[in-house]
């Protein structure tokens, strides 16, 4: 298979599909890597639905084309299972002067690393995915389940129209489907397989605190007011204390508590947390222990401030008073927690802390954002299939972990078709998704190529 996924990942690359940056060139790409991968699938035999999902309507008033969602299917047997595998083809900007060591947009391969913006988030797993399709074919065999594919171009801009289009579907599409496999993240080691259950939610807060829309003279004004970003600068200090504990009372009141087989799944995990330390470049991390590190990372929930909007930041000394600023901050959520009751306790929170300050600002605070965390059943089968494949192509057990960040898709897949989700990752720790230089290793793409093979394998075992 190899040669082939190797060529084929080196014109995919080449291509520039950033969803990011709203310009009409890359929305050009964005639908020329669109039916490419659309000819792809159609070479495997599969029938390749492109969906128009319309435009996006941009703050300045600019319309730009969302590049279609592809649905594809090969099989219809209704003896063998179905399984549907997302993925995407979008990237995040990338720019060589940034620090990338080529042009991003080359493939190149530097001691069995494969770099290039893409490689390793997305296209490098779907191409996989495809190749472990094709090698049933090129060896003429029976493909052993029947295989979906729900391919979209908009995941790193936050995947419009996806739902809507999902939801629709439904009862089309989606209804015959067994299991969804999304391999949309890594594993938490170099050389050791992953599978992933679980990932936490998100909610996004503004804090704003204004006197006026002009800034003041603080040579005038200074010693008089209420100064905005002294009440900002104590409502952002209120919120978390130096152990990193969240201070908004009540707040961990609906986190799940953790039990022993928990415990035991956290002890089995390979993870070196000096490496781990020194590789991130932190002098310490506020846990020592592996167990710890890791369910403060994974399973409890977490509070970082962001950035300051509207404060003198730039070099040099300018005694100005801002007149508005708008603090930043989001809390990671986590099982059971219920995202109206935090927006709830964090606005409580500071509305107390604010009027302590007796200050005759105006204060407003509001969640921008808010994302639902995931869990998933890891006895489900595609677990266990998935578990099975892992030891017959890398000969161990896989690392199962979860995920500190926030994968809409899989919360939104799983609640709106109502069908079984695994997240099966492909690439190594250090791949560097969205950063520079980001990769893939030759090694991790074609065993990858494999695992998904003996996944079909497993998964119709199972089934039968």
């Amino acid at each position: 298979v190899h040669p082939l996924g190797r060529m084929t990942l080196k014109e995919w690359v080449a291509i520039e599909s950033d969803s990011v940056q709203p310009a009409p060139r890359l929305r050009r790409e964005l639908l020329r890597m669109a039916g490419l991968a659309a000819d792809r699938l159609r070479g495997l035999g599969a029938r390749v639905a492109s969906v128009d999902v319309g435009f996006q309507q941009l703050p300045d008033g600019q319309t730009l084309p969302i590049p279609p969602i592809l649905l594809a299917e090969l099989g219809s047997d209704p003896k063998k299972p179905t399984v549907c595998f997302y993925g995407h083809l979008d990237v995040q900007p990338a720019r060589q002067e940034d620090g990338w060591l080529a042009d991003p947009y080359m493939l190149t391969e530097v001691d069995g690393k494969l770099y290039g913006r893409g490689t390793t988030d997305n296209k490098g797993p779907v191409l996989a995915w495809i190749n472990a399709v094709s090698a049933f074919k090129a060896l003429d065999q029976d493909i052993p389940v029947n295989i979906k594919f729900l391919i979209e171009g908009m995941e790193e801009a936050g995947s419009l129209a996806l739902e809507e289009l999902v939801r629709k579907e439904k009862s089309g599409f989606f209804s015959s489907v067994d299991c969804i496999v999304i391999s949309d993240n890594l594993w938490i080691s170099r050389r050791k397989p992953a599978l992933i259950y679980g990932t936490r939610g998100n909610s996004y807060f503004t804090v704003e605190v204004k006197c006026r829309d002009q800034d003041f003279h603080s040579g005038t004004f200074g010693g008089i007011l209420n100064e905005p970003m002294a009440d900002l600068v104590a409502l952002l200090g209120s919120l978390v204390d130096a152990s990193g504990r969240i201070l908004v009372p009540g707040i961990y009141e609906h986190v799940a508590p953790v039990t022993e087989e928990e415990k035991r799944v956290y002890e089995a995990i390979d993870l070196d947390v000096e490496e781990y330390r020194n590789s991130s470049q932190v002098k310490r991390f506020l846990f020592d222990t592996k167990e710890e590190l890791l369910m403060h990372l994974w399973r409890y929930p977490s509070l970082s401030i962001h950035g300051i909007e509207g404060a003198f930041h730039e070099p040099g000394a300018k005694t100005v008073i801002p007149g508005r600023v708008i603090g930043k901050f989001s809390i990671r959520l986590v099982p059971h927690m219920d995202m109206s009751v935090v927006e709830t306790q964090v606005k409580q929170h500071l509305e107390y802390i604010f009027s302590k300050r007796n200050s005759s600002n105006q204060m407003t605070v509001s969640m921008a954002l808010g994302l639902h965390p995931w869990i998933a059943n890891i006895s489900d089968h595609q677990y266990l299939a998935a578990k099975r494949a892992i030891k017959t192509v890398f000969g161990t057990e896989p690392d199962m972990i979860r995920d500190g960040s926030t994968i809409p898709i899989a919360k939104i897949l799983q609640d709106t078709t109502q069908k079984s989700v695994i997240m099966l990752p492909l690439g190594a720790v250090d791949d560097g998704e969205h950063s520079q230089n980001e990769k893939i290793n030759r090694w991790n793409y074609i065993e990858g190529s494999k695992l998904f093979a003996a996944f079909f394998l497993e998964m119709a075992k199972l089934h039968s």
